[in-house]
Formats: C-alpha cells, sequence, structure tokens
C-alpha cells in the first residue's frame, strides 16, 4: 500500500519525492511578496518527520549552508520518514544582514506568536502553523551573534534516557550544554509540545566558517540515522565523543577599551587564568580578563574594541574537565581541512 503525500502549507508531496515550497510570510513596503523557502522530502517507508532549519536570526547564515549540503546528501536517497528544511526563517532579517525583524523584535523570542500581534508575533505563527507542528523532531541551526564566535556546541533540555539525550549524543558534537529553555524560543515552544529539538550552535554571524558547517551536516545525518531515518551501508565515522557541560559563565570587561586576547576557542582555563587584556588607546589604563571558573572556552568576541561589563569569553564548567578537553581535541583533529587558526 503507498504511503499517504505529506501536506504542508497547502502542497500535497507524494511518497517518494521531493519539493521546494514558498510559504507566504509577508509583503514588502513595495508590495512585492515574501516567502519562506521549504524543501520536503517525502520518504515512501512511514518515520519520523524530521524539521531542519536555520536563519531564526537572519545573519546566522552558516545553517543556511548546512541545510543546502544536507539536501544535497546523497544519503537522502531511500530515506524513511519525512525531512523538512528550512534553510532562512527569518527572511526580513536574511535580506538586510540583520539578526532581527524589521521592528527590532529577535523572532526566537517571539514563539508562539499571534495571528494578530507584532510582526515577531505573526512570523512566528505562521512559522509554527504552517511547519513547525507538523514535525516529530526538530534541529535548530544558530551560530554566535555579530562578533562574536561558538564553538561546536549543542543546547538543549535532557532528560536522561529521553529522546532528546539521545538526539544530543548521535550528533557528535564536542560539547553538550544542558541548558535551561528561554520563554519565546522555538526550542521552549517545541519541547512544551513534547517535540524533541536541538538546537546547532557554532562559528559567527555573517561568516560561513568550515570548521562549523562541516560538522554540522555530518551531525544532522547522524541524528537521522539515529531516528531510523537512513538505512543503507555506507562509510561510516565514528561519532565523536561529547561532553555534557553542567553550567556556564562569561568572563565580561573590566573597563572600556581594546581587548587583546590570550586565548583560543577550546581552550582549557583554570579558574582566575588570564584571558585577555583591555586597556585604551594610549595603554595609560589597562585591565585584566580573568576567567571565571575551571572550564573551557566555548564563545567568544571576535571585535577588539570592548566596553565595561561587555562578554568576552563565555566559559563552559564540566564535573569531568580533562575528558572535555580530550573531546574538543578529537574534535579538532577530525576536522578537514584544518580549521581557521582562530580555533
Amino acid at each position: 500500500m503507498a504511503r499517504a503525500p505529506f501536506e504542508l502549507a497547502g502542497t500535497r508531496v507524494t511518497a517518494g519525492s521531493r519539493t521546494q515550497i514558498d510559504v507566504p510570510v509577508a509583503r514588502l513596503y513595495t508590495h512585492a511578496p515574501l516567502y519562506i523557502p521549504v524543501e520536503v522530502v517525502h520518504g515512501r517507508q512511514s518515520g519520523p518527520v524530521l524539521l531542519v532549519c536555520g536563519g531564526i536570526h537572519g545573519d546566522e547564515i552558516n545553517g543556511v549552508e548546512i541545510v543546502r549540503r544536507l539536501l544535497r546528501s546523497k544519503q537522502l536517497q531511500g530515506l524513511r520518514g519525512t525531512l523538512i528544511a528550512v534553510p532562512i526563517v527569518n527572511v526580513f532579517g536574511f535580506v538586510q544582514h540583520s539578526r532581527y525583524l524589521p521592528d527590532r523584535r529577535d523572532l526566537n523570542r517571539c514563539f508562539p506568536g499571534s495571528e494578530s500581534g507584532s510582526l515577531g508575533g505573526r512570523v512566528a505563527a505562521l512559522f509554527r502553523d504552517q511547519i513547525v507542528d507538523h514535525a516529530t523532531h526538530i534541529i535548530d541551526l544558530h551560530t554566535g551573534a555579530i562578533h562574536r564566535t561558538n564553538l561546536p556546541q549543542i543546547r538543549a533540555q535532557l532528560t536522561p534516557g529521553g529522546e532528546t539525550e539521545r538526539m544530543a549524543n548521535a550528533f557528535g558534537a564536542p560539547v553538550i550544554l544542558n541548558a535551561e529553555l528561554r520563554e519565546g524560543s522555538l526550542r521552549h515552544y517545541a519541547q512544551n509540545r513534547g517535540i524533541p529539538v536541538l538546537t546547532y550552535e557554532a562559528g559567527e554571524a555573517l561568516r560561513f566558517d568550515q570548521w562549523a558547517i562541516t560538522p554540522g551536516v555530518r551531525g544532522v545525518l547522524r541524528v537521522m540515522r539515529r531516528l531510523g531515518m537512513l538505512t543503507g551501508e555506507h562509510r561510516r565515522r565514528p561519532v565523536p565523543a561529547a561532553e555534557v557541560a553542567n553550567g556556564s559563565s562569561w568572563a565580561r570587561a573590566p573597563i572600556d577599551g581594546i581587548l587583546r586576547p590570550k586565548v583560543r576557542l577550546g581552550a582549557r582555563v583554570a579558574r582566575g587564568e588570564l584571558l585577555g587584556r583591555v586597556a585604551d588607546p594610549f595603554g595609560n589604563a589597562e585591565g585584566e580578563v580573568r576567567s571565571v571558573a575551571d572550564g573551557i572556552v566555548i564563545g567568544m568576541s571576535r571585535l577588539p574594541l570592548a566596553n565595561e561589563g561587555e562578554a568576552l569569553f563565555h566559559i563552559a564548567r564540566f564535573d569531568a574537565i580533562e575528558e572535555a578537553e580530550s573531546a574538543i581535541e578529537d574534535f579538532h583533529s577530525s576536522l578537514e581541512p584544518p580549521p581557521d587558526p582562530l580555533y
């Protein structure tokens, strides 16, 4: 018996086929329409419905490239279940190179949204109703904010033995943050509906970081295999070890000035260790940035200019820091070609 078609935004996708769908979202001032681009790959056999989306923040473009490469993967042949791939959710921000919507709202704080609310609320409501509510599992792709970069990491609310934890372990990022849900985020909305969801954070806004993109594609494919969506023989890579962080803290600028960092992304640091110095242009005033905990640098500023109190280095804390350091070193050595000198 043939599998039933998959319906999304008024379009029927037959089993064993793939279809690109433009979901109407709004119009520009010029009356030109804007669409959320979606591609649905509907397998011949039943299985999970996985949503993989990028660009909820419009300037976070690593996820756009991850989705593009995912859709070109030959491993999707013989897919079981359904893949909903959305490279760009916040099309307004994407065309303006901006994290935000035109009304300066953060779309990832607008869920579940409202059809009669603000622009952010309306976009969130449309994305939720037309796309998110069809999914059984979600992978949400992000990067650091503008002028900040993140070590590849998974953020998720973990329940021991739960589906989200299994997905997180399968992904293969070197660090997993057991992160609380933020109200208004896609993760908060989906998790409260019982939909397991991972947030993949890696790289910097408005940049293509190959050391973030390649592991992102591999990670999504690993999760799909873990969910039983991909079958058949292929050249298997062992899943890299991952360590769960039990918390994180930011080291902040002690004064206004220009930052000279002393550590790199992924470095192991000790509480009180010197991470960098901030000085005025003449060097008359200088302040030291020191680690607030023993841990690993999982995020840092890429902009040397800093205001007092600005977050500069993101330090994740681990119960087994040696294992975390080893996991990051293994991840580093698995990258081909060698990563950016920052890492």
